[in-house]
C-alpha cells in the first residue's frame, strides 16, 4: 500500500477538520483587525471604481477565499483522494489552474491598494524605499529558489497528490539552505516591500494581514498534514 493510500485507510472524517476551528477563529480576528486599521481617505483616487480601502477589502477577501479553498482541497485530497478520483491524471493540472490565479491576485490587489492610497506610512520616504527594496530582493530570491529548487508541483501541495512527490528529499539549496520555510517566511516579505516602496499605509496593513494569515495556514492546515505525510517528528 502506498504512503497516501495508507493515510486514507487510517484517517477518519474528524481528521478532515483538524485545526480548522482555529483557522476560522484566526481568520475572523485577523480580518476584523485589518479592516479596523484601514484608512479611508476622502481624497483617495479610485482605481477601476474602487478606493484604496475598497481594494484592500477585496484583497482580504481574495486571501480568505484562496486559503479556505487550499484548506478544503488539501484535506479532501489527502484524506479522501477527492480530486484524483474526480479528475484522474488531470487533478494537478486543474488544481494549478485554480491555485495560481488566486496566488497572483494577492500581490496584484495589494498593488492596486497602494496605487490608490494617499495615507502615508512614516513620511520618511528614503528609508521606506531602501527597506522595501531589500524586502523585494529577498522575496525575489525566495521565489527563484521555489521555482528552481523546490519546484512548483511541490509548492502546489503535490505531496498530497503523488507518493513520488511526498518521497522527495528536503531541499537545502537557495533560500532553503538558511530556512526550512522560505515561502512563508521570506517570499511574503515581497508584500511588505511593495507597501514600503509605494509608501502606502493600507498596503502595509494588507502585508501584515497576509503574512499573518499564511502562517495560520501553516500551523492549522499544513502542519497537521505534514504530520500525516512525513511523521510527527
Amino acid at each position: 500500500m502506498s504512503r497516501l493510500n495508507d493515510i486514507r485507510a487510517q484517517s477518519t472524517w474528524k481528521d478532515l477538520i483538524e485545526g480548522q476551528p482555529q483557522h476560522l477563529g484566526f481568520a475572523i480576528l485577523l480580518t476584523a483587525g485589518a479592516i479596523s486599521l484601514l484608512v479611508a481617505s476622502p481624497d483617495s483616487p479610485k482605481i477601476f471604481g474602487l478606493s484604496s480601502a475598497g481594494w484592500a477589502k477585496v484583497s482580504i477577501a481574495l486571501a480568505l477565499i484562496h486559503q479556505i479553498i487550499v484548506a478544503l482541497v488539501f484535506r479532501l485530497q489527502l484524506h479522501r483522494n477527492l480530486l484524483s478520483r474526480w479528475l484522474g491524471e488531470r487533478d494537478m493540472i486543474v488544481w494549478r489552474v485554480i491555485f495560481i490565479p488566486l496566488l497572483i491576485a494577492r500581490p496584484l490587489s495589494l498593488i492596486l491598494t497602494a496605487w490608490a492610497d494617499t495615507a502615508a506610512i512614516t513620511g520618511i520616504r528614503p528609508s521606506e524605499i531602501v527597506i522595501g527594496l531589500l524586502f523585494l530582493g529577498l522575496s525575489i530570491w525566495a521565489l527563484h529558489s521555489v521555482l528552481v529548487h523546490f519546484t512548483i508541483r511541490r509548492a502546489l501541495g503535490g505531496d498530497h497528490f503523488r507518493d513520488e512527490i511526498a518521497a522527495l528529499p528536503l531541499v537545502n539549496k537557495g533560500v532553503f539552505k538558511y530556512t526550512s520555510n522560505g515561502m512563508y517566511g521570506v517570499a511574503f516579505l515581497g508584500l511588505w516591500g511593495i507597501a514600503l516602496v509605494c509608501g502606502s499605509w493600507n498596503a502595509l496593513v494588507l502585508a501584515l494581514f497576509q503574512h499573518c494569515y499564511i502562517w495560520v495556514h501553516m500551523y492549522c492546515t499544513e502542519s497537521p498534514d505534514m504530520g500525516w505525510i512525513y511523521g510527527k517528528s
